[in-house]
């Protein structure tokens, strides 16, 4: 299984908590910054129908979630 993809901006509170969040449970991701990655950006865009919100998390199963809550990442994780 891959790890799940992090897509944010290193300013962003959301982003740094989701962050953490994953950090504390152990689970590998890769981080990836809308801000210094068009393609990335893009991919957000796409997935958003245009919008650019962050954190966006993308899942091994192609799923993915948009500004999760730590709850919402948490039930995601638990899976």
């Amino acid at each position: 299984m891959s790890n799940p993809i992090v897509y944010g901006a290193s300013w962003c509170p959301d982003v740094k908590r989701s962050r953490a969040l994953l950090d504390d449970k152990g689970v590998e991701y890769d981080y990836v910054d809308v801000e210094a990655d068009p393609a990335a950006e893009a991919r957000v865009r796409e997935l958003q129908d245009g919008a650019r919100r962050i954190p966006t998390i993308v899942f091994a199963d192609g799923s993915h979630l948009v500004e999760p809550s730590d709850d919402e990442l948490n039930a995601r994780l638990s899976r």
